[in-house]
């Protein structure tokens, strides 16, 4: 699995970012702000949920190299969590409690519901959930371009590639099942490379 290279895009996280006022003195950039930090408190919650149901996958499976490979998948989600939660610091706001809560509970119950259903279905909605993450990290670029954060682009670019490689591996997964091959998939996401390519292209 890939890992996110995000320590110096980290580091950036925090510093303060330009201001854009229009002519009244007011902030132009108001409404990407608060587009923005409800996307990333969205996701820093989604990635909460993410890791308890992770968490109850991996002890699930029975394959090593599969478990290892969910509990990598879990690190890198936990990985995420931070620099989202720095994000949102860097933006004067942090974490919806509601949303964490109901986060936290949907998480631990699908970790659960692992034990009970077989590793199948956990997998395929894992994949579903993980290319809901892609376009939600290349949405969460675009904002943070948009209100003057472009020193966060690289990062959120970066992480919407690490979930596109867990979306592949569950992907993967799901389709080596005999039953899998008939289950109609989410669809797929366009190639990795896309992510990159199509933010340059909406400049």
């Amino acid at each position: 699995m890939a890992r996110v290279a995000g320590d110096a895009a980290a580091g950036a996280v925090l510093a303060p970012g330009p201001t854009a006022t229009d002519a009244h003195g007011t902030d132009a950039r108001a409404p990407e702000r608060a587009a923005l930090i409800a996307l990333l408190q969205l996701a820093y919650s989604g990635e909460l949920a993410a890791a308890y149901a992770y968490r109850g996958h991996a002890r699930s499976v029975r394959d090593p190299l599969v478990r290892r490979q969910i509990e990598q998948v879990e690190r890198e989600e936990g990985h995420h969590r931070e620099l989202v939660g720095d994000m949102l610091a860097a933006l004067g706001a942090g974490p919806d409690p509601a949303r964490e809560r109901r986060a936290g509970i949907i998480g631990r119950v699908l970790g659960a519901l692992c034990h009970v259903s077989g590793w199948l279905l956990p997998m395929a909605g894992a994949g579903r959930l993980e290319s809901r993450n892609v376009r939600e990290y290349e949405t969460a670029a675009h904002l943070a371009r948009a209100c003057g954060r472009t020193e966060w682009v690289d990062c959120l670019l970066t992480m919407a590639e690490v979930e596109w490689e867990h979306e592949r591996a569950f992907r993967t997964h799901v389709r080596a099942h005999w039953l899998g091959r008939h289950l109609p998939l989410w669809p797929a996401p366009p190639p990795k490379a896309a992510i990159r390519s199509a933010f340059t292209q909406a400049r």
